[in-house]
């Protein structure tokens, strides 16, 4: 219950936010002064939706290594770390993209995650769990799986995802809220209490419903890049790498923002990021 509490106030967050400082700007009383209107506030809400979507997506590498701790390898100290940049090198030759950052961060449990703003600025980053508790073969189909992830343009996606998403929990929380502030508080000229209050609860009830289709868009690119891997590295070494993540029970650490890109799942039912291990497994399986 903790993670999804987490996970809904890290999408909701946000435009909670943006909301309170359009409303101390005076926004909401421009776009209510003479009704409703509505091409404006589509406009606003996109702004907004959108802005607050790339800014995370530009702020990303940032956030995810001041979050888990990750330290990029620019001079690799062991043979270990030499591995980790050759095999990420190949990968992402293979998968015609930028060469990424690899990082290691501090972590019980065997994760890793993939980020960044563009398939050629990226970051791949990797837990001390994941190098300790996994062989050599399974830990390449990982980095692969996160190379993947990359390749398909999966941050990108999300992000406009969530722009569009974030721009109607925007734009009908005040529609909804202007027709209740009128019909049930009858404030007769601009905006009264009751339209900042509705739209704030409705934000949150909206938010949650977007949250559930991120979460369902997020699943989605977990085959694809569970199939990328299969690609890059051998079905055979991906299967044994998510055989090896199901039979692990160490919770993971990744913060909520990080959750959705990492191999392992985060939150559960309607919003988990990742499906169930054995549908993973399956779906490899089937595959040609």
């Amino acid at each position: 219950m903790k993670r999804i509490f987490l996970f809904l106030v890290t999408n909701i967050a946000v435009m909670l936010v943006l909301s309170v400082v359009a409303s101390l700007l005076g926004v909401d009383r421009f776009l209510t002064a003479n009704g409703l209107n509505l091409g404006a506030l589509l406009a606003f809400s996109a702004i907004f939706g959108f802005g607050g979507s790339f800014i995370s997506l530009f702020m990303s590498k940032w956030m995810a290594k001041r979050s888990t701790g990750a330290q990029v390898i620019t001079e690799p100290r062991n043979s270990a770390e030499m591995w980790l940049l050759q095999t990420v090198e190949r990968q992402a030759r293979a998968a015609g993209i930028g060469m990424p950052e690899v990082a290691v961060y501090d972590a019980p449990e065997p994760n890793a995650f993939a980020t960044g703003a563009s398939r050629n600025a990226s970051l791949v980053a990797v837990s001390t769990g994941l190098m300790r508790s996994m062989s050599q073969d399974e830990i390449e189909a990982v980095l692969a799986h996160e190379v993947s992830h990359i390749a398909n343009g999966d941050m990108v996606t999300l992000t406009l995802i969530q722009g569009v998403l974030n721009t109607f929990v925007m734009f009908l929380s005040r529609v909804v809220g202007y027709v209740i502030d009128k019909a049930v508080f009858k404030t007769e000229r601009g905006t009264g209490p009751g339209y900042f209050i509705t739209v704030m609860v409705l934000q949150i009830v909206f938010g949650i419903g977007a949250s559930m289709i991120v979460a369902w868009f997020s699943r989605q690119r977990e085959f694809r890049a569970d199939a990328g891997s299969a690609h890059l590295a051998g079905k055979r070494k991906m299967i044994a790498a998510l055989q090896k993540l199901g039979g692990s029970t160490v919770a993971s650490t990744l913060p909520p923002q990080q959750m959705a890109f990492g191999i392992k799942g985060g939150v559960k039912e309607w919003f988990s990021t990742h499906p169930p291990i054995e549908a993973r497994i399956a779906a490899l399986q089937a595959g040609a």
